[in-house]
């Protein structure tokens, strides 16, 4: 079969040529470069130089090959958020969860194949902090002679939603660490790299979307942000939401898309204000006490011939607690399940399992009150071990995991009312054993212990169904009553709302070792996070892929 081979070279030039194959070949160089934002330069940690990072196209089946070659002074891996990984687990990226980091100086090949996916993903750093600079976007066309479920837009524009910070932000986390308080917010929100407008800065560095009158446009959303989730709007244009996270969903119509970090929307605009300027804008949700970044990221969308000087169309943002409105979105987004992309959501359950989540206080004698900031999953903060999971689980390696997570709180307490008298957490590196094919539901409830907070969370190795989520506490009896077994939305990344729960369920078909944890990369380091070991089946197409000869070493 004729395809194209995309060669990502160090400068960032894509060079096509013909080929019988269907492989993608990219070239990933880890590189230091000085950025100037918000009047500031800093050096940042970037792939090829470029902020966000170069873009991954392929089409659904490719293979794709990515050389990621570290230039710089960090341990380096790479996540391809919401690729499966089907068998393919030593390429999924987290750090010391499938492979050990990349060294710097080393190399390693990441190899996988898009399998059953088509839409936006996105791929990001997966150590430390790093991702605030080392993110860009994986865009999955369908198959060759394969149409969108939606009518063929005249263009499709990518656009990355980052946050910015003046500090280094390796430092920020260093600091953070060092004394138990919660890390510094950023400064800025950006759209594609560019912050726009922002006070005490005369310089106007704001990204613009040219458009042509009566067109219409696929606007692949992508929230890469760190911390923040985040509200996008265009002044005066209404947005058709037609995939979420690579899956196709029922279109329907809204004026504000909302993203948590790891999130994609994609979304069809259409063009039919004649020409004129309007404002992007991307502001944060937060509806608890939590400190953030409420400053409003700034874009442009212009329509060909307008005048250099016409007058801006202004939009209303949200109101940085405005709950309802991701309530609505949330609840608006369905499945396609339709007969080329069925919903195949498990109706019997082989592993039902709660998960709450939340953060909590543990003394720490050389931090500033004596104490820091931690964050768990039943009660269980999670400690990244120096051996990677994976590898330790298939050669059979003793002492770095144990298989014991609990499936369910110790001692189950009101997790939305008065918080219990303790909030020290226990601390250990615990996966929960899943064999092959097995049927899983999961309810994740948000507990009010220290601040109650919205919490995007994220399944690496598979998507899941959102069958249902609720504020207060998850009633095992009433509450399953109303869930959507019919064609609720398919995903990898969910909120659960604030002092609220979301119920999942996803098959655990793919064989490895595969993390679970908020998306907040706050969370993350305090140790909301775990991880499923999902056992081989029968034979080698259950049975997860041998190891590669250059996985890199601890």
């Amino acid at each position: 079969m004729v395809c194209w081979v995309r060669t990502l070279l160090f400068i960032s030039v894509l060079v096509p040529a013909f080929v019988e194959c269907r492989i993608r070949h990219y070239h990933f160089n880890v590189v230091v470069k000085n950025a100037t934002k918000l009047c500031s330069t800093k050096p940042i940690v970037t792939v090829n130089g470029t902020f966000p990072g170069p873009r991954l196209y392929a089409r659904e089946g490719d293979n794709v090959l990515v050389r990621l070659t570290n230039h710089v002074q960090y341990n380096v891996t790479i996540h391809w958020h919401g690729v499966r990984q089907l068998r393919t687990g030593w390429s999924d990226g987290p750090a010391y969860i499938t492979q050990c980091p990349i060294q710097p100086g080393q190399n390693f090949l990441y190899n996988f194949t898009l399998t059953g996916q088509r839409g936006t993903l996105l791929w990001h750093a997966h150590i430390s902090w790093l991702r605030t600079t080392v993110h860009g976007a994986i865009v999955i066309l369908p198959k060759k002679g394969v149409p969108y479920p939606f009518p063929k837009p005249y263009k499709e524009k990518v656009i990355v939603l980052g946050e910015w910070w003046k500090a280094d932000t390796e430092a920020v986390v260093k600091q953070a660490t060092q004394t138990g308080l919660p890390p510094n917010i950023s400064d800025a929100h950006t759209i594609n790299g560019h912050p726009g407008p922002v006070p005490n800065c005369s310089s106007d560095d704001a990204y613009t979307l040219h458009v042509e009158t009566g067109k219409t446009y696929l606007l692949r959303v992508i929230n890469a942000a760190v911390n923040d989730e985040l509200f996008f709007k265009i002044a005066n244009h209404n947005l058709t939401v037609v995939e979420v996270d690579a899956c196709y969903t029922k279109p329907f119509e809204t004026d504000t898309l909302f993203l948590g970090p790891g999130q994609t929307t994609t979304a069809l605009l259409k063009a039919d204000q004649g020409i004129g300027k309007s404002l992007i804008a991307i502001s944060p949700f937060m509806d608890t006490t939590v400190a953030v970044n409420n400053l409003t990221g700034i874009g442009y969308l212009r329509y060909n011939h307008t005048l250099a000087f016409t007058p801006t169309t202004f939009v209303a943002i949200p109101a940085v607690n405005a709950t309802p409105v991701t309530s609505v979105f949330s609840d608006s987004l369905r499945s396609l399940n339709s007969k080329q992309y069925p919903a195949n959501v498990p109706l019997t359950i082989d592993h039902s399992l709660f998960f709450t989540i939340g953060v909590g206080i543990n003394p720490c004698a050389t931090c500033f009150n004596g104490s820091r900031a931690v964050a768990a999953i039943n009660n269980v903060s999670f400690v990244m071990p120096t051996t990677a999971i994976l590898q330790a689980h298939y050669y059979g390696i003793n002492g770095v995991f144990t298989d014991d997570f609990p499936a369910k709180p110790a001692i189950p307490f009101n997790y939305t009312g008065t918080p219990p008298s303790g909030v020290q957490t226990m601390n250990g590196t615990k996966v929960y054993r899943l064999a092959y094919n097995s049927t899983v539901q999961l309810v994740i409830q948000g507990n009010t212990i220290i601040a109650p907070e919205s919490h995007p969370t994220h399944l690496h190795g598979s998507n899941f169904f959102v069958v249902g989520r609720g504020v207060g506490n998850f009633d095992p009896e009433k509450d399953p009553l109303k869930f959507n077994l019919v064609d609720p939305v398919e995903r990898n990344t969910v909120s659960v709302p604030t002092a609220g729960w979301t119920a999942i369920r996803f098959r655990a078909d793919n064989p490895g070792v595969w993390f679970f944890h908020c998306h907040l990369e706050v969370h993350t380091t305090w140790g909301l996070k775990m991880a499923f070991l999902v056992e081989n089946g029968r034979g080698p197409n259950e049975s997860i892929e041998p190891p590669p000869s250059d996985l890199p070493k601890c």
